[in-house]
């Protein structure tokens, strides 16, 4: 007869496999339970806690009204702040625009919008290295961040240009037209002598001799008024041609100088009609030939003379001669 004893011994060796399973499977879910049990009460301790001492009223506000990480974000605020602070009070701004600008522009000629040609039209006293320096164009300029009316301002508070017109014709190619002032006279005021143009703005202070052919006009507020009276004064080229300087006196009336140094004081009104008896007088008689300094013609019903001390000398010579052949005569 077979044994038993083998089919018995695995059985029982079965049944403790399942009990050692069941145990340890149990042992599992309590140490489960008694996890999710300590969770819940250290929940319910903190918030205990929370409950037993609530944050200040401040605090619970600005936890329950400001979004999240905003203390992040002004932390970040503060500190570009600070650095904003102190590039304005070390003096750094100007370099700091620059820098950034530099960069930018860098970017952008890189990436194919680099100034390549430039195009100026209209220019005559002005160089194109003027116009671009003064528009602040310069070679690390990039089409793409110009600001077209930005260089326009620019060149217009520049007094030769008085108007201007920028475009942009992309990938790399500017053009710029610009309308000059014209050099219209030299003013003198206070010691200073200036070229002006014809509506009395100042274009420069006079150094060149390429200038030395304009009319000349004296005094404070001939700038402005100069453009009136010489063209009047151009309508009598008998006093045109030969007056070196035009003075504004009191800035009511005008003077005239004339190259051969008469002085001639023209009357507050009625400029033409003097300037028309002038023309006359010298035509007839010669009068800018004569032995004369100046010629005063505020008076409306007479013009005065004054001779020079030569020419007052000898008529005193003569009219003394005159009295002493009449005495003669008498006798």
């Amino acid at each position: 007869m077979r044994s038993l004893r083998p089919q018995a011994d695995l059985k029982a060796a079965a049944i403790g496999a399942v009990v050692l399973l069941r145990e340890w499977v149990q042992d599992k879910r309590d140490e489960t339970r008694d996890a999710a049990k300590d969770k819940i009460k250290q929940k319910n301790k903190a918030k205990a806690v929370v409950e037993r001492e609530p944050p200040p009223r401040l605090v619970a506000l600005v936890e329950r009204f400001l979004p999240r990480r905003v203390g992040i974000s002004m932390t970040v605020l503060l500190l570009i702040g600070s650095c904003g602070l102190g590039i304005v009070k070390g003096g750094h701004l100007q370099d700091f625009v620059t820098a950034v600008s530099d960069a930018r522009n860098a970017m952008a000629n890189s990436a194919g919008f680099r100034i390549t040609s430039v195009i100026i039209n209209g220019r005559k006293q002005l160089s194109q290295d003027e116009i671009l320096a003064v528009g602040g164009v310069s070679g690390r300029s990039s089409l793409l961040f110009l600001d077209a009316d930005d260089v326009r301002d620019k060149l217009k508070a520049n007094p030769w240009i008085a108007d201007a017109t920028v475009l942009k014709l992309y990938p790399g190619q500017l053009m710029i037209e610009i309308t000059e002032r014209k050099a219209f006279a030299l003013w003198q005021e206070a010691g200073r002598l200036s070229v002006i143009a014809d509506d009395g703005a100042l274009l420069e202070p006079y150094v060149s001799r390429r200038f030395l052919s304009l009319p000349l006009v004296v005094g404070k507020g001939a700038d402005t008024q100069a453009r009136d009276f010489l063209a009047l004064l151009a309508r009598y080229p008998q006093v045109n041609s030969v007056t070196k300087a035009a003075i504004y006196i009191g800035e009511r009336r005008w003077n005239l100088r004339l190259k051969d140094g008469l002085d001639i004081r023209l009357p507050e009104q009625d400029v033409g009609n003097a300037l028309a008896t002038l023309s006359k007088l010298d035509k007839d008689e010669k009068l800018f030939a004569k032995d004369i300094v100046a010629i005063d013609m505020r008076l409306p019903d007479r013009l005065v003379v004054q001779l020079s001390d030569d020419a007052a000398k000898a008529r005193d010579d003569l009219f003394k001669d005159k009295k002493k052949k009449k005495a003669g005569d008498a006798a």
